[in-house]
Formats: C-alpha cells, structure tokens, sequence
C-alpha cells in the first residue's frame, strides 16, 4: 500500500516544503484537486457532502494543478505527483496535452493524470464548453489525450474535436497513466474501460468495498482484470493501522490523506506543525506498513 499527500486549501507558499517533507518521509506522491473558481451560486449540488454543499468558500487558496506540479516537481526528486482529478469538461484536451507534456518532461516523468468530468455548469459554460453530452465529450477528449501524448503525427476526427495531424515534442519519455474519478455507473465503466487506475472523492468503507468490488467486475468485463491498475481512495471512516490495513484488503493501493488533519491542525495554520503532522504520520502508519 502506498500513502499520498493531498496539499488542497493550504497556502500555496506551502506547497514545495509540504512536498519535500514527503518525499523525505515516505510518502509515494502529492495530490491535487481542481477547482477553476468559486462561482457566486451554483445550478448544482456538489455530490461528494450530504447537504450538496461546498465545504470551501470564496477565499480558500487553489493554484491550476499543473502549475503547481511543475513548482513541487523543480524542489523534489523522486515523489510523484497527480491530479485527483482534474475537471476535463471544461477545459481543451489539445491544449492540456501541451500542459501535460510539459510537466511530464519538467518532472522527469513523475506524473500522473486523474480526470474527472465535473459537476457544476457554470464551469463548462463561463469557460466555453457545453454543459450537455459532457459525459460523451470527455470520453472523446480522453482519447485525444492519449493520442497525442503518445507522441509522433497525431489526427482526430470525433464528434467533438476534429485536426489533422499535428505533434507536439518532446512528448513523455514514458506513459502517462490516467486515473478516472467519479462514483457512477458512467464513471466506472470509463475508468474499467480506458483508466490505468480509479480516483475515489470521500467515500465511506463499505461504499468505497462495494465499488472496488464493482470496478473490478466492470474490468473483466472489459479483458482487462490482469492489467495494472491503482485505486486511490479517500476512505472517511477508516484510520490508523488497523484502518489502513482493511482498506488494503478490499484493494485500495494508494491512500490519500492529509495527516495535519488528525492532529486538528488547520489549512491556514503554519507550515511547521503541518511537517511534524507527515513525520509523525509516516512514524506511525507508513513504518509499519
């Protein structure tokens, strides 16, 4: 089992030390959410709290992923870093695979690529994307994604985007994997069907067990149960040694936390007790795992 940092809503000066002190302590990666802005009002619910509510307000930090990636990955050596997830709806996948080139190459190939669709509509329209068939538009940009980063000439002809060849260099000296976020039917079958791996939001443990154990089906059916793949998991209700270890048992391979939360440190709070909170969590948890 692997641990990973998420450094969301902390103070983006924060950032390379958070991820240095990783990197030295164990950890295998650093996590980051998307967020474009925080619009006034919403048209709808955010799907990962009961009440359907954010739990950030207008003034919490959020820097592009990418970008920030490629500033930790200037101060790091051997810590990965992916986004979980970035929101693929809203945004161009020609023009993100120059970004993601870019990272890959400036961090030594040290990245992978969650993807979500999104989930509130003023993201896709204020940023020029369609709101409708957003579901069908991101399983074509996804297979865009991969064609270029592959590298050489690279066309497509889709509903949704359409070149002929073009090529983008360097592209990455290695694969980047894709891990797919989303809790539905929808969503899994993407990540079964095209995903080196499964991105969870916050998920209780039965839930996050019944949807390994779903994701798992849907890739046999897909031929692909022998292949490698990774599910990363926010798992709400199961902790310490004992937690992580029945979170392995399901399957999930890759924990993401953000261990300055169980000392009750705030994300506003000072950097240094927020490094004693990763050096003491990989004393206790990733030492003896």
């Amino acid at each position: 089992m692997k641990f990973s940092v998420s450094v969301a809503m902390n103070p983006l000066e924060q950032f390379g030390e958070l991820a240095r002190t990783a990197e030295e302590n164990g950890f295998s990666s650093v996590v980051l959410p998307d967020s474009l802005f925080y619009s006034e009002k919403v048209s709808a619910d955010y799907p990962y709290t009961p009440d359907g509510n954010r739990f950030w307000n207008a003034e919490t930090p959020w820097a592009d992923p990418l970008v920030a990636v490629a500033s930790m990955g200037a101060v790091t050596e051997r810590i990965r870093f992916y986004t979980s997830v970035l929101k693929l709806g809203s945004r161009n996948p020609v023009l993100l695979a120059r970004q993601v080139g870019s990272v890959a190459a400036f961090t030594g190939n040290r990245f992978g690529l969650g993807l979500g669709v999104g989930w509130t509509p003023e993201e896709f329209e204020w940023c020029g994307a369609p709101y409708a068939n957003r579901g069908k538009r991101v399983d074509e940009a996804i297979e865009v994604l991969r064609l270029i980063l592959d590298g050489g000439m690279a066309e497509y002809h889709g509903r949704f985007f359409d070149f002929d060849k073009l090529q983008m260099s360097p592209a990455p000296s290695g694969r980047v994997p894709f891990y797919i976020g989303g809790h539905t039917e929808v969503a899994l079958r993407r990540a079964a069907r095209v995903g080196d791996g499964w991105a969870s939001a916050m998920m209780k443990f039965d839930d996050l067990r019944d949807t390994i154990t779903r994701l798992n089906a849907l890739r046999a059916e897909y031929g692909r149960a022998d292949e490698p793949f990774e599910f990363q998991a926010v798992c709400v209700d199961r902790f310490g040694l004992d937690g992580y270890r029945q979170q392995a048992e399901i399957g999930v391979t890759d924990v993401i936390t953000q261990p300055w939360v169980f000392e009750g440190i705030g994300f506003g709070d000072p950097l240094g007790p927020k490094k004693d909170a990763i050096k003491k969590f990989a004393d206790e948890i990733i030492s003896n795992l």
